[in-house]
């Protein structure tokens, strides 16, 4: 997904910067470990109205690309 900055918001204000799905306080890694915990896309949006789709992948784009960045710097 290119356009998961439509998405994902971070203001200092709201769950203390952790990046959330704008207009929610629902954060990327809430979203990462309902899906690490077993929950289905499916369950999720009926847990949280708020969801969909296109707001849950744009939180794995999100996560895929800040792991992209990291880097392992020898010692």
């Amino acid at each position: 997904m290119e356009n998961w900055e439509e998405y994902i918001a971070i203001n200092p204000n709201i769950r203390f910067g952790k990046p959330c799905i704008k207009g929610t306080r629902i954060a990327v890694e809430d979203i990462l470990q309902w899906l690490a915990s077993g929950m289905s896309f499916t369950e999720i949006m009926e847990d949280f109205p708020e969801l969909d789709m296109v707001k849950i992948r744009a939180a794995l784009a999100f996560a895929a690309r800040r792991e992209k960045m990291v880097k392992i710097i020898a010692a």
